[in-house]
């Protein structure tokens, strides 16, 4: 990949800025700094890992898993770009960033979201507290530069270098604000594909960047989202793969919420054909995204900067393809919506490690701040840090054992005309009417991975109180809602849970769970507010 060059200017008139800093009384302070540790976030979109989203990324996984740490219990807290996102950049749970999906009316990059929230991101904290120079490249949250949002003017607060897509994922055809000004790309693979367009600027920004600050790079890749569009080199790869028939593929989810039952099983011949050439073309898109992070990590090599530098690789959701019948989508309370891969190298992390400790994409604000010296807690973060994970500080009896995962589902006043009989309040819907979202698709869980117990506990927020549940080690593909039939103090002990994290905000996110050892229970201190939930609850399982 040759660099195009387009943020050459901005970069060297910084560069001379930073070389008249160095005659001024704030050198000093710039050299201390230095010897922070360097930081690079690699976000991809809809990356899953519990249906093979990572066998693509072979370089990645030799370069920064098996040069540091992965964790097979890496959770989002909303299986939906913005929410998602959102949760990355605050550390807080959905109820308290107030971002519910991807539309301006779902606060996605709104101004409300820009007044309340934007200033307290990790990235402004990083800047303003730390002194870290800042660097994005790449999509931000869905709705960014539209009109109503302050256009491709605006950009956050806390980045020195702002590289932002103009609104959703797209490889070809696309705007860039280059820190404010509006920047078009066409069609021409060698100048406009986009994952080599951001490896290219993130290059220069390593090559131009001041030397005497520590920096902070957020890289954030389209891949693997729909389009799908692959670099040229790479339209005839996996030509006879197809997306993993598990025993959840193709299956009638019949004991779940209606959406998921409404799925026609079997899936007709077109569907699985549709989401297999998807399956393959996701996977190819990830080829550029393993090129990425090669040509990035050997340029950090090559300045003497890799051994200084921690490098995340994560992804905002996870995906599927088929699983009970439905198509491709996220959105869903199940693994393979939740589930994300996260890797990370750099200073004290032995290699070739994995740990099964839970984690979760609010905890990424608050390790990456613990990492440059800010102390969490005087942050309003829901999450934690898993900066001791990583070095081998803490284990399993001292380490949380929940987390929350919320999702408020969307849907269309008025009937899809393709699909009559089905009413309004869903979208997303195929060509065989089956729909991925509506609006009753709203729902909280508490997702537990305890030494024992591996547990989800879900509840919807429609006429029903349709309650789910799943033990996930002897059933990972949640085939089975044992909601009825578990122990009903386990019933309200989680239901109990699941209101306490509904309501947490700051410290009161990090409390000991259902099976954490620390944890008590008192069902006299059951919300009133929401006691009705529990009656609900109770009568729906005698």
């Amino acid at each position: 990949m040759d660099s195009n060059g387009a943020f050459l200017p901005i970069l060297t008139k910084y560069l001379l800025i930073c070389v008249t800093l160095l005659s001024c009384s704030t050198c000093g302070s710039f050299a201390k700094s230095s010897r922070r540790p360097n930081i690079l976030l690699i976000l991809t979109d809809d990356l899953d890992v519990a249906i093979g989203g990572l066998t693509p990324l072979k370089k990645t996984k030799k370069l920064i898993g098996d040069a540091g740490i992965s964790f097979s219990n890496a959770f989002v807290a909303s299986p939906l770009c913005c929410p998602s996102r959102a949760s990355i950049l605050t550390g807080k749970y959905p109820h308290n960033h107030h971002v519910i999906n991807n539309t301006l009316e779902g606060n996605c990059s709104s101004q409300a979201w820009q007044k309340s929230e934007e200033a307290q991101t990790f990235p402004a904290l990083l800047k303003s507290h730390v002194g870290y120079q800042t660097f994005f490249a790449g999509k931000y949250l869905n709705q960014y530069g539209h009109t109503e949002a302050g256009g491709p003017e605006h950009v956050p607060p806390g980045w020195d270098f702002w590289v932002g897509l103009v609104k959703n994922s797209k490889y070809y055809n696309y705007t860039l604000s280059v820190n404010g000004k509006a920047q078009k790309h066409g069609e021409e693979y060698s100048k406009d594909y986009l994952t080599d367009v951001l490896a290219n600027m993130s290059l220069d920004f390593l090559q131009y960047k001041s030397n005497w600050q520590p920096f902070f790079m957020m890289v954030s890749t389209p891949a693997p989202h729909s389009p799908w569009t692959s670099a040229p080199q790479f339209q005839d790869s996996f030509k006879d793969v197809q997306a993993p028939r598990d025993p959840n593929f193709n299956v009638h989810g019949k004991d779940k919420h209606w959406l998921i039952r409404q799925a026609k099983t079997p899936m007709s011949n077109s569907s699985i054909q549709f989401l297999d050439d998807a399956f393959r073309k996701r996977w190819r898109t990830l080829l550029s995204v393993d090129d990425l992070v090669e040509t990035l990590v050997k340029k950090l090599e090559a300045r003497g900067e890799l051994e200084n530098t921690y490098i995340f690789f994560t992804s905002d959701n996870g995906y599927h393809t088929g699983q009970f019948s439905l198509p491709v989508d996220k959105r869903q309370l199940y693994e393979f919506d939740i589930r994300v891969p996260l890797m990370v190298r750099g200073p004290n992390i032995k290699p070739n490690q994995t740990s099964q400790l839970l984690v979760a994409n609010v905890d990424l604000g608050p390790t990456l701040l613990d990492i440059a010296g800010l102390d969490v807690s005087k942050t309003s973060m829901d999450g934690t840090s898993f900066l001791p994970v990583m070095e081998g500080k803490t284990n399993s009896s001292s380490w949380r054992t929940d987390f929350l995962v919320e999702y408020e589902g969307e849907g269309r006043n008025v009937s899809d005309p393709a699909c009559p009989l089905l009413g309004p309040g869903v979208t997303d819907c195929f060509p065989d009417c089956v729909c991925e979202d509506s609006y009753n698709n709203t729902y909280a869980c508490v997702r537990t991975v305890a030494p024992s117990a591996n547990l989800q506990y879900c509840e919807f927020d429609d006429n029903e109180v349709f309650v789910e549940v799943y033990n996930v080690t002897s059933d990972p593909y949640q085939l089975t809602n044992i909601a009825k039939t578990i122990d009903q103090e386990v019933l309200e002990k989680m239901n109990h849970r699941l209101m306490m994290l509904q309501s947490c905000a700051g410290k009161s996110c990090r409390t000991p769970g259902v099976y954490d050892s620390r944890y008590r229970f008192d069902p006299r201190q059951m919300f009133s507010s929401h006691s009705w939930r529990l009656r609900r609850l109770s009568q729906r399982m005698k």
